[in-house]
């Protein structure tokens, strides 16, 4: 993905906590993806309404020590790639 797309969760999946998983998760009709913190920190703003750079920025400010650009873009690439993200 482009610093410039504006990514958003597929239609076919629902992002919530799970309670009973203790995790963030992606609901689909025949499952359930289970997030690590760091892949839900991220779908948290892919609400098609922030760039990809934009969401680096705000990622950026909130855990201003880390440098995450790198792998904010690998995530998303493989979140486009599962079918995750438009």
């Amino acid at each position: 993905m482009h610093d410039d797309s504006i990514p958003t969760l597929a239609s076919s999946y629902r992002f919530q906590w799970e309670k009973a998983q203790n995790c963030y998760v992606l609901l689909y009709p025949e499952g359930m993806v289970k997030l690590n913190p760091s892949a839900a920190e991220i779908l948290k703003h892919c609400d098609g309404t922030q760039t990809v750079r934009a969401i680096i920025a705000a990622l950026q400010q909130r855990y201003p020590d880390a440098d995450l650009e790198g792998d904010v873009h690998e995530f998303l690439e493989v979140a486009h790639g599962n079918g995750w993200i438009d």
